[in-house]
């Protein structure tokens, strides 16, 4: 399983844990927590109107006087309300009030007059002095239809002479609860939908960051030239910048030492035939020796000390390119003209060999790129085709636009590449004999050239010819 896909599910795994229990408890709390707030303006409805009460429970006439007549107005009055969008248009309280014996004397309703309440936790517990309330059912048949009961005594002096209940059925407050549900509910899908949006967004940027460390760290495995990954801004200052800029300086290390170790090796290789060459003809010349073969000595002398420069101006040109990761001046090269410049300048070998060149490189050919590393490149190309040609031979330049690029190529009619060394021309120090008696080269030339051509994002290819002799050198750049 992806880190991504781990990570987004332990977000929400915690996540909906945390959503349920807390939902859970919170909605559990909303009935309990509304009754409780009926309850509370029950108990002030009931005292206040103990009060009012009092007088004529006192003069006896609790069931005709002026507080009779208004409370049993209650059922028919219409108060037209609209609370939180629900319409009220009745009036749910009933107001009963029992002797100090606990017989109704007076019912907003008319329904209990008579009756014995004396037994009911609300009058029991208020005629003892104590708080009473309780909530039982409306009808036997429905224990759905509960009603709270909240009494008040009602005092004449220190005496309790009767209690007054206030009621009202729970069944009033399911809209309001309902509603809270909901917009509870309504606000947690809600909760849950931008939670689900940042844990996608923080997934998303801890895997791409990941990603891309895990992406730099292969191609440098692989021996890429590879930069490194841009963290974002996001990142910002965080552990992914410190991981990156971490990775990137044991690269550096890793590859500074493996660089130089290989350098020192291979160079150490390179260097043994010129100076064992030397040294030879240097003991030689120290011996009496005819003029003819003491002045043969000495151009091999220079011939191989020349050689020897060749090779250590190729090894600081090809290690500066080597340690680069990315281009560091571009401009616009054309193609074109700079190749003739190149056949200017590598004139005087053309004509030593008598090959005739074939110039097929049109016109306006622009790419974006380093000038001088692309004419390093093309002037390595060209020396190897000038080289490996025979004398009286052709070389046939050409330009063209292929898919969505330029392609520079060079072909030569010479003996083309053994098959042994076609997957070998392009390491350091391989090299090949460059026509009859001819000495192998410094083996940097076309090693320069790949890399050249991957810090400009190319192709470069050289294959054989089919049919007549001849190798063909391609170099395909980003237009």
């Amino acid at each position: 399983m992806r880190i991504g896909l781990r990570l987004l599910l332990g977000f929400f795994l915690i996540l909906g844990l945390a959503l349920f229990v807390v939902l859970s408890i919170f909605l559990e709390e909303v009935k309990p927590g509304t009754r409780l707030a009926m309850e509370d303006s029950l108990v002030d409805a009931a005292y206040g109107f103990a009060q009012l009460a009092a007088p004529d429970m006192k003069a006896g006439v609790i069931a005709s006087g002026g507080f009779a007549q208004a409370m049993s107005a209650l059922p028919a009055l219409r108060p037209n309300a609209s609370i939180w969008g629900f319409q009220k248009d009745r009036i749910h309280t009933r107001i009963t009030v029992t002797d100090e014996r606990g017989i109704v004397v007076f019912d907003s309703r008319g329904q209990d007059l008579g009756k014995d309440h004396s037994r009911w936790n609300d009058v029991y517990r208020t005629l003892r002095g104590e708080y009473g309330a309780r909530s039982s059912g409306e009808s036997p048949y429905d224990a759905d239809q509960t009603v709270m009961h909240v009494a008040a005594p009602i005092r004449d002096g220190e005496r309790i002479i009767g209690v007054l209940t206030v009621s009202r059925p729970n069944q009033t407050l399911e809209p309001y609860i309902q509603r809270s549900r909901d917009r509870i509910l309504n606000w947690s899908w809600g909760l849950l939908g931008i939670s689900l949006l940042v844990g996608l967004l923080f997934t998303w940027w801890m895997a791409s960051s990941l990603s891309r460390l895990r992406g730099y760290a292969n191609a440098v495995a692989r021996g890429e030239r590879a930069e490194l990954p841009r963290m974002g801004r996001l990142s910002g200052n965080t552990e992914f910048s410190d991981l990156a800029q971490a990775v990137e300086r044991m690269r550096l290390k890793l590859e500074d030492k493996a660089y130089v170790e290989n350098y020192v090796h291979t160079l150490t290789h390179e260097l043994k035939s010129p100076l064992a060459a030397i040294r030879g003809a240097a003991e030689l010349l120290q011996e009496p020796l005819p003029e003819a073969e003491r002045e043969r000595f000495a151009a091999n002398i220079q011939r191989q000390t020349e050689r020897l420069q060749q090779l250590i101006d190729k090894l600081l040109g090809l290690a500066d390119v080597e340690q680069m990761r990315q281009l560091r001046e571009v401009e616009s090269v054309d193609l074109s003209a700079l190749t003739r410049e190149l056949l200017h300048t590598a004139e005087p070998r053309t004509r030593r060999k008598g090959l005739r060149v074939v110039d097929q490189l049109g016109e306006g050919m622009v790419v974006q790129g380093n000038r001088f590393l692309i004419a390093q490149a093309l002037q390595n190309l060209l020396d190897n085709a000038i080289d490996f040609s025979p004398p009286g031979g052709a070389l046939t330049l050409r330009l063209g636009q292929a898919s969505g690029g330029v392609e520079w190529s060079v072909r030569d009619e010479g003996p083309g590449v053994p098959d042994y060394a076609a997957g070998k021309i392009f390491e350091r120090f391989y090299s090949l004999p460059r026509g009859e008696a001819e000495e192998r080269s410094s083996g940097l030339g076309l090693c320069l050239v790949k890399e050249v051509s991957d810090l400009h994002g190319g192709q470069v290819r050289v294959d054989n010819v089919e049919g007549p002799r001849g190798c063909l050198a391609t170099w395909r750049l980003p237009a």
